[in-house]
């Protein structure tokens, strides 16, 4: 049997996976894909979203940086629901805020970013540094091991304590 993965904000996962995803430029190849293949898109507010079973695999990539900091234990707690006893978490993500981002002062998570047409927007992004969020999370019941990379970038992997199922 293949792993179940749920990976979030992800666009078109290979194999058997679910799709959990707020915004998708390619909702038509989606329902393309699903309609051809055992994966299921799911379009839901993941604040909002209830996992309607477990899973082996929960992948987030360049997404915990735009958790705001008054959801990040509840974000934890839906990534503990996604899990099977035994299941891992997968993410990488990045601290990088640009000096013009930096609109509302370095020590807010709201950047200010536009969209190729110009269009301004206001956006979440938490500078997570790899050691601090590794304690963090670790302190949360995760047993986590956070490596950063090159640049601003950092890789996570592990498994949520045991009695947090």
């Amino acid at each position: 049997m293949p792993a179940a993965l749920v990976p979030v904000g992800a666009r078109r996962p290979p194999g058997r996976w679910r799709c959990l995803t707020g915004r998708c430029r390619h909702c038509s190849s989606c329902s393309t894909i699903s309609r051809r293949s055992r994966r299921r898109f799911i379009r839901a507010d993941i604040f909002e979203w209830v996992p309607d079973r477990r899973y082996d695999v929960v992948f987030f990539g360049f997404w915990l940086s735009h958790v705001p900091p008054e959801r990040f234990e509840s974000f934890r707690s839906l990534v503990a629901d996604c899990l099977k006893p035994t299941g891992r978490v997968f993410f990488v993500d990045d601290a990088h805020r640009t000096a013009e981002e930096l609109v509302y002062g370095e020590s807010s998570s709201l950047v200010r970013r536009q969209l190729h047409d110009g269009t301004p927007y206001r956006v979440v992004k938490v500078p997570h540094e790899p050691k601090a969020l590794e304690r963090r999370l670790q302190q949360l019941g995760w047993r986590i091991t956070i490596t950063p990379t090159s640049g601003p970038f950092f890789w996570g992997a592990g498994q949520l304590g045991l009695n947090d199922h």
